[in-house]
């Protein structure tokens, strides 16, 4: 069993440091919350005054916070991570932070002689408490190996993204995606509500579609992302259903601002000539956009 030091105990924090005890690691938490501290003092684990203090004896360190700014803070502050920590300790954020920060965070790490990775964790509190999360980890193939054990006590699966930050960046792009598709979902019920559509009806439906299996896994691995952009569903049909959607929407007043949205790229995309290439062509179009190389086509 390894020497664990869990910093952050909130709502995804105390039950993920409550796993590591529950698996018999020697624990000590430190939190700005002493009824946080207490709580997990009662399950085992031994409290700290300061990060500095909780990582004196560490072979692993386990930060979950809210922010860069405070992740920074107890890494490098006052009475911080980086006054007491062993250089053969490992510090592993968890937590989810702008992967700008999270590069300069590994930079500085290194430069001061510290092993330090991310693995930021996908799914919610609920498997937080049943240790079946999703860990994304951003780290050597060393450092990954060296924390498996720790990871798979709060998980049930282990993703290896790569090199260090990676992590944090592909959960960036998760939650972007997810956050970004609930409001489109919302934007989807409400047009079944307004056209006095069962719901259920449309779940039925979609969940066989792309509508709600989404094109990473569906349309564009045969498509786009293998060169071939001739026609399975032209960008001009889907324009068009667009436009009758939206049209309806209007008359019934009916609130879709991401579906007018997304009208504008299609536009786009047939304005540069698109119009009778597959959909999933849209993804060549937004990368010429966003000046990145021609996919081959």
């Amino acid at each position: 069993m390894s020497a664990v030091a869990f910093i952050g105990l909130g709502q995804m924090g105390a039950p993920m440091a409550s796993r590591l005890i529950a698996k018999g690691h020697v624990l000590t938490v430190y939190d700005v919350s002493s009824s946080a501290m207490e709580k997990l003092v009662k399950e085992g684990a031994k409290s700290a005054k300061n990060p500095a203090q909780a990582v004196a004896e560490a072979d692993f360190i386990i930060t979950m916070l809210p922010n860069g700014t405070l992740v920074r803070q107890v890494l490098f502050g006052k009475n911080g991570i980086t006054e007491a920590l062993k250089n053969s300790a490992l510090v592993i954020d968890m937590s989810t932070i702008h992967p700008m920060e999270s590069e300069r965070l590994h930079y500085d790490m290194a430069q001061a002689g510290f092993s330090y990775m991310d693995a930021p964790v996908g799914k919610t509190s609920d498997h937080a408490v049943t240790g079946t999360l999703t860990i994304l980890a951003g780290g050597t193939d060393q450092q990954i190996d060296r924390a498996e054990h720790l990871l798979m006590c709060l998980g049930s699966e282990l993703i290896r993204c790569g090199e260090p930050g990676n992590g944090i960046k592909v959960k960036i792009v998760n939650n972007f995606m997810s956050i970004a598709l609930n409001a489109l979902s919302a934007e989807a019920a409400v047009l079944c509500e307004a056209m006095d559509l069962p719901l259920e009806k449309a779940i039925q439906v979609m969940s066989g579609t792309v509508a709600g299996k989404g094109h990473f896994t569906t349309s564009w691995p045969g498509k786009v992302l293998a060169g071939d952009l001739s026609p399975a569903f032209m960008i001009d049909l889907a324009h068009k259903d667009l436009n009758i959607a939206l049209d309806v929407a209007g008359q019934l007043n009916a609130s879709v601002p991401l579906g007018a949205a997304a009208r504008e790229v299609y536009s786009q995309a047939r304005a540069a000539g698109r119009g009778k290439q597959d959909w999933t062509a849209l993804l060549a179009h937004v990368r010429t956009l966003s000046g990145l190389r021609p996919l081959a086509e």
